[in-house]
């Protein structure tokens, strides 16, 4: 299905996902019949849908439905493009920007369908070395450019709230294809978005 705005829940997975939230909450000692929790497990179930709503988007599909032929041949950046996601491993938060680059090879795409592909792969249990990996190669094989560069800086909760507890620490990914595996056009790359 193309991207969408997800404002519907399936509800027997509502339902389903609302007992086990249930559950865990009771599990943890709290009372799940208090006021400030009666309706906590249905909410956190409906935010999960809406926090893992990728999985039900085709990402190759946001992009053919804006690909025009046209002649420009320079590179195109899209930077600073906000993303949420859930990292795989406990569950929590990373969230941060990524800056998206290509070449054209007979055709562009609509702006937006870049911010949008990054919030497909983004609404999905991730780590940001695949998500990196996944934006880079959607764009790579469907667009066929020139060229195509990543890149992705986050703050990951698993490392702020737990674990090690390092407030201010940021992790960079990148990824380059084509024309951007030339080092004077991953550094004009780099340039242009700061880095």
């Amino acid at each position: 299905m193309p991207y969408k705005s997800f404002e519907e829940y399936n509800m027997q997975v509502t339902d389903d996902v609302k007992d086990r939230y249930k559950n865990i909450i009771t599990d943890l000692g709290e009372d799940t019949n208090r006021d400030g929790l009666l309706k906590t497990p249905e909410r956190a179930a409906k935010a999960m849908q809406f926090l893992t709503q990728g999985y039900e988007q085709d990402p190759v599909e946001i992009l053919k439905g804006a690909m025009f032929k046209e002649s420009y041949n320079e590179m195109v950046i899209v930077k600073d493009i906000e993303l949420y996601s859930l990292c795989e491993h406990h569950i929590l938060p990373f969230f941060g920007k990524a800056h998206i680059a290509y070449i054209p090879n007979g055709y562009i795409v609509g702006l937006s369908k870049l911010p949008r592909i990054v919030d497909v792969f983004a609404r999905r249990l991730q780590v940001q070395e695949r998500l990196t990996e996944q934006v880079l190669d959607c764009i790579n094989d469907t667009l066929k450019p020139q060229g195509v560069a990543v890149v992705i800086e986050a703050s990951h909760m698993c490392m702020m709230m737990r674990g090690v507890q390092k407030q201010n620490s940021v992790t960079t990914t990148s990824g380059f294809r084509g024309q951007f595996e030339k080092i004077e056009t991953r550094n004009e790359f780099l340039k242009l978005i700061g880095k």
